[in-house]
């Protein structure tokens, strides 16, 4: 999906203040990821698919409620604020 950078700017442009701050931090760890991979990074790009099905006992895990945190309480548990619009 191509997006005008127009449209980014009127995006930040209509933050409130305070949010400034966390988009440019966002923007800039972005702009880091992309210029450098981690070393380990290359094997993982160079192997093959694991395409082996899970076991019983991974879908189990997968399935179940135990320690699933809603994203809403990772925020709140990393102090990050929870009103924080879901079109950014």
């Amino acid at each position: 999906m191509m997006v005008r950078k127009d449209d980014i700017h009127n995006l930040v442009d209509r933050l409130p203040e305070h949010y400034q701050k966390t988009v440019f931090d966002f923007l800039q760890y972005l702009i880091d990821r992309s210029e450098k991979k981690p070393a380990g990074w290359a094997e993982i790009d160079k192997a093959e698919p694991d395409d082996e099905p899970l076991s019983e006992e991974e879908l189990r895990q997968l399935n179940s409620d135990a320690g699933y945190v809603t994203g809403e309480e990772a925020k709140r548990e990393f102090g990050l604020p929870v009103d924080l619009p879901h079109t950014l």
